[in-house]
């Protein structure tokens, strides 16, 4: 056989590979499906750690919340705290101004669960400061999930 059979033959085996492990979906242009990140999961940019599985309903995108949370830095001083502001915060999520890292973090948590949430700069407050928050600052925060609606 010459060459190009041998391209033609191996090409051909590449592409029925590709479609029995991975479908018809590798010759169309759409983008893969996002896939959440589960509880105690790790991404380059995004750690969640349950330290308590709540029980109730669980958060969806435009679910109100009330929390109670602690604020902190890597190095564990508190910049911040829903005791200084009444005890709890409710938001709505995607329609209320919260950091991305909420955004992301809080989905699927369950009311009654508590969930710490290490926020790194791209998903906080970037390079801008925040009141007592340094620019590219990683925040920790502790929360627990009063209520969800």
């Amino acid at each position: 056989m010459n060459t190009g059979t041998w391209i033609a033959i191996t090409l051909a085996v590449v592409v029925a590979l590709a479609f029995m492990f991975f479908g018809s979906g590798v010759l169309t242009s759409e983008p893969l499906e996002e896939v959440p990140l589960s509880p105690n999961e790790i991404s380059s940019q995004l750690m969640i750690t349950d330290t308590a599985v709540g029980t109730g309903t669980e958060v969806a995108e435009g679910s109100t919340v009330t929390v109670s949370y602690v604020g902190r830095f890597e190095d564990g001083r508190v910049f911040d705290a829903s005791a200084n502001h009444g005890g709890s915060f409710t938001f709505t999520l995607g329609v209320d101004p919260v950091i991305e890292g909420w955004k992301q973090g809080l989905i699927g948590m369950k009311e009654g669960g508590k969930r710490t949430l290490t926020v790194p700069p791209e998903l906080g407050y970037g390079p801008n400061q925040y009141g007592p928050i340094p620019g590219n600052s990683t925040l920790i925060f502790e929360i627990e999930l009063l209520k969800v609606e």
